[in-house]
């Protein structure tokens, strides 16, 4: 086991989509290709070249039969006709969109798609990917959508309330329509340390980060303690802006 993950089991668990149990069906999985070390019976190859024996030469779409093999917590491993490299995280999507009761005796195959295919063709939450940004001029200027963020929120305790914001529909109203949402939190020093060392915002002469967003807010007004942690900042500011997200928002 990898070092990182010694501790995974005192976490809290997480009862979500992308997460399943070995008895569960959807019609997505995440998954490990797997090397032929890793099969179960020692007989199961993670990448097989089949097709009928002939005389002479194959052709080519026989040649060209690729079955690669997914360890995705199920009973038995899922075929994927594409042949990726062992120890490959992969999204599946299963051919068999109603799924099986008899799943220790069913062969599974499945496609492998892109991580935002359960997202965008079904409506699951499936997980979260990691972007490192060197700098906040960077986390905005390098974002992976075309067109940018459309609608940015900076958070301080020097900022508005939240609750002037979403308090009422007529409020929400006022926020425009958006497709990319972008949420900065600062550290314990908050975003004015990230701003005041940032290079590239000194030469164009921003110093005050709330210059850098549509919406400059308090997540906690009178939260009473000197701090909050990150990590409370983030579920406060998740809820505190649900609404906006949920009326506001455009797939």
């Amino acid at each position: 086991m990898h070092p990182d993950l010694k501790l995974a089991g005192a976490s809290p668990s997480l009862d979500m989509p992308h997460h399943l149990r070995a008895h569960e069906w959807c019609q997505y999985r995440e998954g490990v290709t797997i090397n032929t070390s890793q099969s179960s019976n020692g007989s199961d190859k993670a990448v097989e070249r089949s097709g009928k024996k002939m005389k002479g030469r194959k052709s080519d779409a026989e040649a060209s039969l690729v079955v690669t093999y997914v360890e995705s917590g199920l009973p038995n491993k899922v075929s994927v006709p594409t042949s990726i490299p062992p120890n490959t995280r992969v999204t599946l999507k299963f051919l068999d969109n109603g799924g099986t009761s008899d799943l220790e005796n069913t062969a599974l195959s499945a496609m492998a798609v892109a991580p935002t295919t359960p997202r965008e063709e079904a409506g699951y939450y499936w997980g979260y990917s990691v972007r490192s940004a060197s700098s906040i001029s960077a986390l905005l200027t390098e974002c992976p959508f075309d067109g940018g963020y459309d609608l940015t929120f900076g958070t301080s305790e020097r900022g508005m309330p939240i609750t002037t914001l979403t308090q009422s529909l007529s409020d929400i109203s006022l926020v425009p329509d958006f497709h990319h949402m972008l949420i900065v939190f600062g550290g314990v020093a908050g975003l004015e340390v990230a701003v005041k060392h940032d290079e590239e915002l000194a030469a164009m002469g921003v110093s005050e980060p709330k210059d850098l967003f549509d919406y400059w807010v308090n997540l906690c007004p009178g939260q009473g303690s000197r701090t909050i942690r990150t990590e409370e900042a983030i579920w406060l500011g998740l809820m505190g802006l649900r609404e906006v997200v949920v009326r506001r928002g455009k797939s």
